[in-house]
């Protein structure tokens, strides 16, 4: 879903990259099943981000797992959080969407990144999905 239009102009085919990096992550993790992902701005995900888990200011990527059977849950993500970050780390704006669909999907499937042996873990989960879409290892070259 396309809340904030701003995402098609800032990414080519938005809607067809972020089915792909939802489906690429659920194949990485051996799911199946249905999620939405919302393209929002930041207003948007800072109200979420602060009636979800108390903080008053947007972020790049939240994940709601639904418990229905069938429905994995909701990923959202900030156009401008996603902007401002793709271009302090040096990426593309599509590449940092894509690992961030890709992130989100993840946490959707029981991953997660709070223990080191987790974070290491959800790191090599993205590297793989972000090869599989033929983008660029979001974790190379950081230190």
């Amino acid at each position: 879903m396309i809340a904030a239009p701003g995402w098609r102009a800032a990414v080519q085919r938005v809607e067809h990259l972020a089915r792909r990096a939802a489906l690429a992550a659920l194949a990485e993790a051996g799911r199946t099943g249905a999620m939405t992902v919302l393209l929002a701005d930041d207003r948007a995900l800072r109200r979420l981000n602060g009636g979800y888990r108390g903080k008053a200011k947007p972020t790049n990527v939240l994940s709601f797992p639904s418990g229905m059977p069938r429905h994995l849950g909701d990923v959202a993500l900030a156009l401008g959080v996603v902007r401002r970050e793709a271009r302090g780390a040096g990426r593309r704006t599509h590449a940092h969407l894509a690992h961030l669909v890709a992130h989100g999907a993840l946490h959707l499937t029981g991953h997660d990144h709070i223990l080191a042996g987790e974070a290491r873990r959800m790191e090599r989960a993205e590297a793989r999905v972000m090869r599989r879409l033929g983008l660029p290892n979001p974790w190379r070259g950081l230190t």
